[in-house]
């Protein structure tokens, strides 16, 4: 088993149309998707991480033609949107291109600026070969660079994975031990 971590960059109008339209704006900003799914009459719905004014995202999803329904929540410039959408763009076909060849998609896809340019971060988990043939069959409106590859680890990215054998029973010990409880005094 692998992974291979790629940024795919194109045209956004044509690759995540409601991507290009937070990609205009001075106010808001979606900075990742959650989850991103089929569901009937090929329709997708999901998750995206926004950042900025939330009623601004919540008139550019109201103005979107490809939005079914919407629904934003969040505090202080924070926020989540679930998402039903007609259409996602050309990112329908890159998923579509990762089930036919059993990959899986190692959810959130990071949106945000990346060495000055936009692009979407992808982590993708599937065989060698699997994930040889998906990235041969992106259509030619997608560029990619791979980033890293190697053999998948699910400790990857997580914190314990940042950590030698020795630091985390050490850390196991001071949690054990109480170390890091925190006394509460009410007053």
């Amino acid at each position: 088993m692998r992974y291979a971590t790629i940024v795919l960059t194109g045209d956004d109008a044509r690759i995540a149309p409601l991507l290009d339209r937070f990609a205009r704006s001075d106010d808001v900003s979606l900075e990742s998707t959650r989850h991103m799914g089929p569901i009937n009459d090929g329709q997708y719905v999901g998750l995206v991480d926004l950042q900025g004014d939330l009623a601004a995202a919540e008139g550019l999803l109201a103005a979107s033609e490809d939005v079914v329904r919407y629904d934003v929540t969040g505090t202080g410039g924070s926020g989540v949107a679930y998402l039903q959408c007609r259409s996602i763009g050309l990112i329908g076909e890159l998923l579509a291109i990762l089930y036919a060849h059993d990959i899986v998609l190692d959810w959130p896809i990071d949106h945000r600026e990346l060495d000055g340019r936009r692009g979407s971060r992808v982590t993708v988990i599937g065989t060698r070969s699997g994930i040889q043939r998906a990235v041969a069959e992106l259509p030619g409106e997608v560029t990619f660079e791979l980033e890293k590859t190697g053999p998948y680890d699910p400790d990857t990215g997580r914190f314990s994975g940042l950590l030698t054998d020795g630091q985390v029973e050490l850390l196991e010990l001071a949690v054990r031990a109480g170390y890091y409880e925190v006394a509460l005094s009410f007053v």
